[in-house]
């Protein structure tokens, strides 16, 4: 156990009214434990009070080691796999994690009557939202790798080439420089731009498109997320307009960044500048994300976050255009908030550029 860490927790489990709480998130258990376990169907539960009491509920086949400081109960594809755990809880409240499994849960009211479910998530995501130093070391490494790659890529846009191709070429630049995995890369072309999800496909470039990179992965269990636009042998002065007021949204917003403001805040600042130039209805998403462990996690960045800056949030800035039909622009940075503002973790060049 990562006892700083469970400090931090307990805390929040106070705060929200929590004497114990199930842990079940592979992210979650692994900042806490430092064991990594993808148990797909089967059952991972790290039990938690109050007090700091740790026990680790597993299937055998994860083959997982027991300590003095975490406890482990295994159990087998052939046992009931909340047995165990239902003779550790107490009766009253129980915090869930969102992201366990309904038959577990439900499997578990029906040994012990006595419990009542409650959302849970929140003594984890609070104490995962500011990340320690380490963190913020592992999530510098991983934006240093991203900066590498966008530009590799960019360098490789020509004639011909598809989305899935360059998408290929980016997942193969991440796993060379130490990538966890190959992910789904985000690369559109011209009137694809539109779509801020766009999933790469067989659209082949030509003279005039936006390019729309958006790359992430894991590095070290910790993500990296980073978009840029640019644009293929030439660029209208349409384009040009858009890629500069989503460069001064995503800018502005940077610059307002500091502990204390509210994160709607940061939001408005982006989507005052983009209304203001006209295009406020082709703003279609929040403004970012908190980052971390995983790719999307707490804090939100939207117009309905009133959660305060703090030193140690790390999430993303990342205003966008979308002209259906015509093309889109996105500009995105990792955002880390320091004491005094905040530290901006991908140094890849937000200037126009027109490639090739």
């Amino acid at each position: 156990m990562n006892q700083q860490r469970l400090s931090r927790v307990t805390a929040y489990m106070k705060q929200e009214g929590l004497e114990q709480i199930i842990v079940s998130s592979t992210a979650s258990v692994y900042y806490l434990t430092g064991c990594w376990v993808e148990p797909h169907e089967r059952m991972l539960a790290l039990y938690l009070d109050a007090s700091g009491k740790a026990v680790l509920f597993a299937n055998a086949i994860f083959g997982l080691s027991d300590t003095p400081e975490l406890p482990l109960v295994c159990h087998t594809d052939s046992d009931n796999p909340v047995e165990a755990l239902a003779k550790a809880i107490k009766p009253g409240k129980l915090g869930i994690d969102k992201f366990w499994f309904s038959k577990f849960l439900i499997g578990l009211m029906g040994l012990r009557g006595d419990i009542v479910p409650v959302p849970g998530s929140a003594p984890v995501d609070l104490a995962r939202k500011r990340k320690d130093a380490d963190e913020q070391e592992r999530m510098r490494a991983s934006s240093r790798v991203n900066d590498l790659v966008v530009g590799s890529v960019i360098g490789m846009i020509r004639d011909g080439i598809t989305e899935n191709e360059l998408a290929g070429q980016v997942n193969k630049l991440f796993l060379q420089n130490g990538a966890d995995c190959e992910g789904t890369q985000l690369v559109c072309f011209g009137a694809n731009c539109a779509d801020p999800h766009h999933n790469a496909g067989n659209t082949v470039l030509k003279p005039g498109d936006s390019v729309i990179f958006d790359i992430f992965t894991p590095i070290g269990r910790y993500w990296c997320d980073m978009t840029r636009t640019v644009f293929y042998q030439t660029v209208s002065e349409k384009q040009r307009e858009v890629y500069e007021l989503v460069k001064r949204a995503n800018e502005t917003a940077i610059s307002r960044i500091k502990p204390g403001m509210l994160l709607f805040e940061i939001d408005q600042t982006a989507r005052e500048i983009i209304a203001q130039g006209g295009y406020g209805p082709y703003f279609t998403h929040r403004l970012g994300h908190g980052i971390g462990l995983d790719c999307h996690e707490p804090p939100d960045v939207s117009s309905a976050s009133n959660t305060p800056l703090e030193a140690g949030m790390v999430f993303s800035v990342e205003p966008g255009i979308y002209l259906p039909g015509e093309f889109g622009v996105r500009i995105e940075d990792l955002v880390l908030v320091t004491e005094d503002g905040c530290e901006v973790l991908n140094r890849y060049s937000k200037d126009l550029q027109v490639v090739g």
